[in-house]
């Protein structure tokens, strides 16, 4: 058995996932982000690099900022992991990562179609080792088609999902949300995945293979509205031209400038609305029908009105008549709110260098306990011998 440990407060034995382990060869953010939730609930995950520096995320810069040698992007998506380097060219290494292909409960990829067929730990080779196994795949577009070479990047799979002319306003080029939402959604709906699984091999001993795509995921994330072009003639969605926070829904859901900030305001009667914000202008469309083919003249005249007073007086307006709203805020502003102090989301995480990190814990409660991680990122190939040791201390034991 494969020496399996967390430091994830409280006793670990108790997380839902404890004894569950994970061989994951995914690189970059969307297969990492799966394992990075499956080992915050407990598994034992061994991210397997490459020996010549590892998960390329090592080296995907999203600020100047540098910890131990790697990207803050690395340290974030890979804490509370232990690496194992090996060249999937290299026969011993190889005959290795087979061994502990044996007592695996999940393998996680995210090489190119085709590539881990020709490594030789495609689904069929892998099954034959270990019928247990829960193979989880992760792809830009899916196994087939005409896109299946293409490179699965959150930022293309955006533009080619119709996302990215989902926001701004009509007046706007398309734009691209400020977070990799393709990677985590995909990483998220791999997660769910995977323990569908492991619930059925509970129940039959039978494991079975999980395929997600970066596409399919924000497919997924846009059905919503996608359904309501499917059936509405395929007629492309309209953005509105002041404030647009949906392309379908009605005024006043958008985001309003004050006169020292910004106020969204969500689903809310505008005859409700107009008396509050002193708004006569409204009265026109004070029939809900009229909220949507009136939505740009009613979003303008709220707009010159909120403009006239601050966040924080429209808010101790707006908020005591339950009208949904809320001030857009930065990030400073955010984590200064007490609001955001009560979630305690923030945890410290420590790499076996002492090098620290500041990073937010997992994000799920189990039985009112917050589950947290103080272990960091590791080195390229920092628990081989760790994992090899335990490895021959299981074939010993047979």
């Amino acid at each position: 058995m494969l020496n399996r440990h967390s430091t994830s407060t409280g006793d670990a034995a108790d997380l839902p996932l404890a004894g569950i382990t994970v061989l994951d060869f995914s690189q970059f953010l969307a297969g990492p982000s799966a394992s990075l939730r499956l080992a915050d609930l407990g598994a034992d995950v061994i991210k397997v690099e490459r020996p010549d520096g590892g998960d390329l995320s090592r080296r995907l810069y999203v600020s100047n900022l540098r910890i131990d040698g790697d990207s803050t992007l690395f340290h974030t998506i890979n804490r509370n992991k232990r690496s194992l380097a090996a060249d999937l060219k290299n026969p011993d290494d190889m005959a290795r990562i087979r061994t502990l292909l044996k007592t695996a409960d999940v393998m996680i990829q995210n090489f190119r179609p085709g590539v881990i067929e020709r490594l030789g730990l495609g689904y069929e080779d892998v099954r034959r080792i270990n019928p247990a196994l829960v193979f989880a795949s992760v792809s830009g577009y899916g196994e087939a088609g005409p896109w299946r070479g293409k490179p699965g990047q959150d930022l293309l799979v955006q533009a080619m999902s119709g996302l990215a002319w989902m926001s701004g306003d009509a007046s706007e080029p398309p734009v691209a949300t400020g977070v990799a939402v393709a990677d985590m959604m995909t990483g998220t709906h791999l997660v769910q995945g995977i323990l569908a699984a492991l619930v059925r091999r509970g129940v039959s001993g039978r494991g079975g293979r999980i395929d997600v795509s970066l596409l399919e995921s924000i497919l997924d994330l846009q059905f919503e509205f996608f359904s309501t072009f499917l059936n509405d003639g395929e007629k492309a969605p309209v953005r509105g031209s002041v404030g647009s926070a949906s392309a379908y829904l009605s005024a006043p859901y958008g985001i309003y400038p004050t006169r020292d900030g910004f106020l969204a305001i969500a689903m809310n009667p505008i005859d409700k609305l107009a008396g509050l914000i002193e708004a006569p202008e409204l009265q026109p469309y004070h029939a809900p029908d009229t909220w949507f083919d009136g939505r740009d003249e009613i979003k303008a005249i709220i707009s010159r009105h909120l403009a006239t007073r601050s966040t924080a007086e429209w808010l101790a307006v707006l908020e005591p008549a339950d009208i949904w709203c809320a001030p857009v805020m930065s990030w400073p502003e955010l984590v200064s709110h007490e609001g955001f102090k009560s979630l305690d989301m923030v945890q410290q995480v420590s790499t076996n260098t002492g090098a620290t990190l500041r990073t937010t814990r997992c994000p799920i409660r189990l039985d009112g306990r917050i589950l947290t991680s103080g272990r960091g990122a590791p080195k390229v190939g920092e628990h081989n011998e760790e994992i090899l040791d335990s490895m021959r201390m299981a074939e010993d034991c047979k």
